[in-house]
């Protein structure tokens, strides 16, 4: 993902977008987009204090923009200034947040499920709820080796991931799906896909031989690089992905990032995942072990929802 940037007017001048009105014609707000931003970058550094300096670079407001923005949210509770000058957010986005979790019960009926799952198998688990277009990762139990698996992480709903979401679906959405695939691997997610929904699970897998090569280029891809190059190395990791394993290919050796399984809602639609993290060479008895204490968990919380 990249950092959303605007340009800055220059210091002291009148940004504009800063004292503009609310839109009558649903158009999207830019006073409210500079809150979203800061709250954002916050959140992403929740355990440091950002100096004003570092939040303009970061999200391209103007030094002016950016003080009226902190000065308010200061007033509100929802961060706080230090003797420095240096900004955190604050207790009162706290409350808001926890209001906030009764909209979104999956997580609170999922959390001893999951607890149990990291426990009893000894690897990191994470939870993945799907909004519209997006996966987001909304509790994390342990500690992914996996950089990008962290909490509020949003990924497209797009393949080759996901596809625990997609294999239990109708078919007219999983035709959509795949036909926004790569040609190249179309024919192998749609059999892919069929497996899954047998089985029950997903597999995040790579290449054998590929995990130095992914991990170097992950690295680069996080540094401060151009958009073209970002979306390159991208590519690159994409081709190094191997898309799941079929019965006839597990070995004695088995590279597994993830196990992913399904977890439905009221009305039978794929709404969660419970996903456990070995990230490790696993034999084919200790992958189903694992996939079937992952689907487990993933069953007793469907459960819990209905009705």
């Amino acid at each position: 993902m990249t950092e959303a940037r605007t340009a800055a007017a220059p210091n002291g001048a009148r940004d504009a977008s800063a004292t503009a009105g609310p839109s009558e014609t649903g158009a999207p707000s830019p006073p409210t987009r500079r809150v979203v931003q800061t709250v954002e970058l916050l959140s992403r550094h929740a355990a440091e204090q950002l100096s004003l300096a570092r939040i303009v670079r970061a999200t391209g407001m103007s030094r002016a923009t950016a003080h009226a923005v902190l000065t308010q949210l200061t007033a509100e509770g929802w961060t706080v200034r230090d003797e420095d000058g240096n900004y955190a957010l604050g207790l009162g986005l706290m409350s808001v947040a926890r209001r906030a979790e009764a909209a979104f019960p999956l997580r609170r009926t999922a959390a001893d499920a999951m607890r149990a799952l990291a426990a009893d198998r000894g690897v990191p688990v994470f939870l993945a709820e799907r909004e519209r277009d997006t996966i987001a990762v909304t509790e994390v139990i342990g500690t992914p080796s996996v950089p990008w698996i962290r909490h509020a992480r949003r990924i497209p709903f797009a393949p080759p991931v996901c596809r625990e979401f997609i294999a239990w679906a109708p078919e007219s959405e999983r035709r959509a799906w795949l036909a926004a695939a790569d040609p190249a691997h179309r024919d192998r997610l749609a059999t892919v896909l069929d497996a899954i929904a047998s089985r029950g699970y997903s597999v995040e897998r790579l290449a054998d031989d590929s995990a130095p090569m992914l991990e170097a280029l992950s690295a680069l891809r996080h540094s401060p690089v151009t958009d073209p190059l970002r979306h390159r190395l991208s590519a690159m990791i994409t081709e190094l992905i191997t898309i799941d394993y079929l019965p006839d290919e597990l070995g004695e050796n088995n590279a597994v990032v993830s196990v992913a399984a399904p977890i439905f809602g009221p009305a039978g639609a794929v709404i969660a995942s419970v996903v456990s993290c070995p990230d490790a060479h696993l034999p084919a008895a200790a992958l189903r072990e694992l996939a079937a204490a992952t689907v487990t968990a993933a069953e007793s919380i469907t459960a819990s929802l209905r009705p």
